[in-house]
């Protein structure tokens, strides 16, 4: 077949979110049938901070951008080169998206018809199940001189084009085409890029005219998922939900876990959503005196379980904490002066009721009281780490076009990358902070079958 003009486009940015992150390299190679007409890259002035852990993924600094352009100033030199050509990308909703929020944000339309490089590699080779630009270079033999740089990354995307189309005939190569071809323009209301979505897990958000977001949801299945709020019009309860929609943001996801951790980033980092963490447990002093309080309530987020000896429960404030204990103080006959409920020397109250037995007046021994309690606490001990140290989950989802490998110790995340080497560096790097949030997650994914076996310990050597 004889391929039309093509923008061969790569964007670095700052983020994974077009509505929040900015673009900080553009890459565009025109080419037309064999012939490259041009290749063009630059560097752009995000106007935001870019992330540390992008940085390092991809080599751009702040100090390299800060002379750039910013688009405003750009965008009339990328939409010329646009012009007339198929959008071209390796997985081209993240790239297409990017440049249309850009330019959105210049008060300009931006519609053209787009072809996703990744369903071109799914459709022609059916039998591999990695698709992503990394699969593709390990697979054809390809070097590279900077991965995750613009120009590098479009020019790999190019020969990759022209290497399928000499490897197969010209039926299978237009087939292959026409998959991964959408003349739809890739808008997030639901008449165009919808029916685009993965049939993949991930997260949605679906924003109003303003952009603020209405719902955050997760899905095993985005395309159904997000296709189910707005086609199933006989449901009022579906129909309620998509009242008021104008866009829609979805981040495949590789899995489960990777679902769950896309979620929490994209509730912390939604202004509306923004919640204060929080994780309150007790810590049981063995030691303490007999007249001396035994339990004493402590803030766990942020806390390096390292450092943990006895802690037991993880609640969401004191307040609940207190409650807990005061119920098992009750059920148990626990002296809660004892437990540090109940301020002053000698009896508590609860002895004059019948509801201690009474190790506050001498009737029953220290010993004996702090065993029923570890008894009563047992079920709130906050569980062992499965495998002692660092652990490293991977995930890999075809038709997301997305490979990650996510490193935890002792209930922590210590960050996600798409390449284990690098995934790797997070243990030495990363310091432990203790979320609630994550180890809930944790432990909801660890409940499934065969989760534990995939808790892979991560020697460094």
């Amino acid at each position: 077949m004889h391929y039309p003009r093509l923008a061969i486009v790569d964007l670095e940015t700052t983020g994974a979110d077009p509505t929040r992150d900015r673009i900080t390299e553009i890459a565009i190679l025109i080419t037309e049938g064999d012939t490259l007409l041009e290749q063009w890259s630059t560097l752009v002035n995000p106007g935001v901070p870019i992330p540390y852990r992008i940085q390092e993924l991809i080599g751009i600094t702040d100090e390299m951008v800060a002379d750039a352009p910013g688009f405003a100033e750009l965008a009339d030199a990328v939409r010329q080169r646009l012009d007339g050509a198929v959008f071209v990308a390796h997985n081209v909703r993240f790239d297409y998206n990017f440049l249309r929020a850009a330019f959105e944000r210049e008060g300009q339309a931006f519609h053209q018809p787009a072809l996703c490089s990744v369903k071109f590699s799914r459709a022609l080779y059916p039998q591999f199940a990695r698709h992503g630009l990394d699969a593709i270079i390990e697979r054809h033999g390809y070097t590279i001189a900077s991965r995750h740089r613009a120009l590098d990354d479009a020019q790999v995307v190019w020969q990759f084009l022209q290497d399928s189309r000499a490897a197969h005939d010209a039926t299978q190569t237009e087939r292959a085409w026409q998959r991964a071809l959408s003349t739809t323009p890739q808008t997030r209301l639901p008449a165009g890029e919808l029916e685009a979505l993965p049939e993949a897990p991930g997260v949605y958000v679906l924003r109003n005219a303003q952009g603020y977001p209405l719902e955050i949801g997760r899905a095993r299945n985005l395309r159904s998922e997000v296709l189910g709020i707005f086609t199933n019009k006989d449901n009022p309860r579906l129909r309620s939900r998509a009242k008021g929609v104008a866009a829609v943001d979805t981040l495949p996801a590789a899995g489960d876990l990777d679902t769950g951790l896309l979620e929490l980033q994209v509730l912390q980092n939604e202004a509306s959503n923004k919640r204060q963490q929080a994780a309150w447990g007790w810590q049981l002093d063995s030691a303490a005196a007999s007249d001396t309080p035994i339990m004493s309530v402590r803030d766990l987020q942020g806390s390096d379980p390292k450092d943990w000896h006895d802690i037991f429960g993880c609640l969401r404030g004191p307040i609940e904490a207190q409650k807990l204990l005061r119920d098992i103080s009750a059920k148990h006959q626990l002296c809660p002066r004892r437990l540090g409920l109940e301020r002053g020397k000698g009896a508590c109250h609860s002895s004059a009721l019948g509801k201690c037995r009474g190790v506050c007046k001498g009737l029953e021994s220290p010993a004996e009281h702090d065993k029923r309690l570890r008894d009563a606490l047992h079920s709130l001990r906050l569980r062992e780490w499965p495998t002692g140290g660092v652990a490293i989950v991977h995930e890999f989802h075809a038709e997301a076009a997305r490979e990650v490998f996510h490193v935890f110790d002792r209930w922590c995340y210590l960050g996600s990358r798409e390449q284990r080497g690098d995934a790797m560096a997070l243990a030495s790097e990363v310091p432990r902070r203790f979320d609630a949030e994550v180890y809930r997650l944790l432990q909801r994914w660890l409940a499934q079958p065969g989760a534990l076996e995939r808790l892979a310990p991560l020697h460094t050597g």
